[in-house]
């Protein structure tokens, strides 16, 4: 029934191939069962109940990919975007992880209309290549350092004097041979080493490597009752806590508008480079079914929103069960299933501390840095609003100004050089939307 229902054999696929490459992506993709808990508690939000939330959105969001796009596309929570909602969003920002959510949920909906009518395609398709691959940079270098952070390797190095007055410098080397530092260390170099000999859970590998090695340490705390395997936590304790009393307030537009701004380009970007890498992009190099994969994340935010997480979106590391020949839904629907088992080890990844997580994070930046060698630095027109994009992400310790920056630059160069027929309408109206931005602050 599933071998008819997700067309293997028109795909040129079997039933045991497509298993295998749902094995594969979900071990690639079950570090976010420890990395996201570990970066939203930080917010206050319950932790345990923060891996049920995580497992059950990374599932409703892969199911449809499976069902309704049958492309063989993982999805869950997104890196970079967990971090804009706990760094940006609560810490920076202020905010309650209610209200966060609330946002994540909303803007969720409003993702299925824009999908249900092509409308986030168009706006992708507007953007310059150049600035999407440098928002991949950018939020590489963001994460990597939030990592680094989190271990304890990097510190901030200001403090303040008498009168009141800060110095020092902003950031300053932690101390190596504390155990944070050390276990992140550890995980950095076994993931290292075993993506070298191609161990698809490398990173998984890598935290639970710097798990082990918390112990002695006494970092790692194992579970009261000794028990690794056990009923799924309760979701309660952040499932359902939206705040709607500032629904129609300033301060919820500046949030939703980032949001989509951040989201817009992670996705689409995503699932053609997936699609195009399974050999599944027509002759025009458009995407198959690119509607309903769209609707995927949409419908797997909505989802987070209301479960107590952060906004979902489609894995690049899905590249990993592509490569080991999955070509259709079933893939995916395989990873879903996974995630869902994966609930009733819950104390295992509960007892992973956040300097073991740090590694994944650390490679994670490595891997999305790759972009920048796309990107034309030969043109200043180009190479500027880049690098603005690039560097004012961890500059400023958030996504939405990075974009800011870029976009901003972009549309202001092309038009005092007069090349002004270069940008898009779409970009002229993203351009004065983001201005917009600077006085809603």
């Amino acid at each position: 029934m599933l071998s008819k229902f997700f067309r293997l054999e028109e795909n040129g696929t079997t039933f045991r191939k497509e298993v295998l490459a749902g094995l594969t992506t979900f071990s690639t993709m079950a570090y976010i069962l420890a990395v996201n808990p570990s970066i939203l508690s930080q917010t206050g939000m319950d932790f345990n109940a923060l891996i049920t939330a995580t497992a059950l959105a990374a599932a409703i969001g892969t199911l449809v990919m499976a069902f309704y796009a049958n492309l063989p596309v993982g999805v869950a929570p997104g890196m970079g975007l967990n971090a804009f909602f706990a760094y940006t969003i609560v810490s920076a920002m202020g905010y309650s992880w209610q209200f966060a959510l609330t946002a994540v949920f909303l803007e969720g909906v409003i993702f299925i209309f824009l999908s249900l009518f092509k409308i986030r395609e168009a706006i992708i398709n507007s953007i310059p290549s150049n600035l999407k691959h440098a928002i991949s940079v950018g939020i590489g270098l963001l994460i990597a350092l939030i990592g680094m952070a989190n271990a304890g390797i990097i510190q901030t190095g200001m403090h303040h004097v008498g009168d009141g007055r800060l110095e020092g410098v902003i950031l300053k080397m932690g101390d190596l041979t504390s155990a944070g530092p050390l276990l992140a260390l550890i995980g950095v170099i076994v993931s290292a080493v075993l993506m070298y000999k191609g161990v698809n859970a490398a990173l998984l590998i890598g935290i639970l490597a710097a798990t082990l090695a918390g112990i002695p340490l006494g970092i790692t705390h194992m579970p009261e009752n000794g028990h690794l395997v056990g009923w799924p936590p309760s979701v309660a304790p952040v499932a359902f806590k939206l705040q709607f009393d500032k629904l129609f307030s300033m301060d919820m537009v500046k949030i939703l508008f980032t949001l989509l701004m951040v989201n817009l380009f992670d996705t689409v970007g995503t699932l053609i480079g997936l699609c195009n890498k399974a050999g599944l992009l027509d002759a025009n190099g458009r995407m198959p079914r690119a509607k309903q994969a769209l609707m995927a994340d949409a419908v797997g935010t909505t989802a987070a929103g209301l479960l107590g997480t952060s906004v979902v979106t489609a894995y690049v590391e899905s590249a990993s069960g592509i490569a080991a020949g999955g070509k259709t839904g079933l893939t995916a629907f395989t990873v879903a299933v996974m995630f869902l088992l994966a609930l009733f080890f819950a104390p295992v990844f509960a007892m992973i501390p956040t300097a073991a997580t740090a590694p994944a994070l650390i490679i994670v930046g490595m891997l999305m840095m790759g972009a920048v060698s796309k990107i034309d630095f030969n043109d200043v027109t180009e190479a500027l609003p880049a690098f603005l994009a690039i560097v004012m992400m961890p500059y400023s310790y958030s996504i939405a100004e990075g974009i800011v920056f870029g976009m901003l630059s972009y549309v202001l160069l092309k038009v005092c050089t007069g090349r002004y027929r270069e940008i898009s309408p779409v970009m002229y109206v993203l351009g004065g939307l983001f201005i917009v931005t600077f006085f809603v602050r």
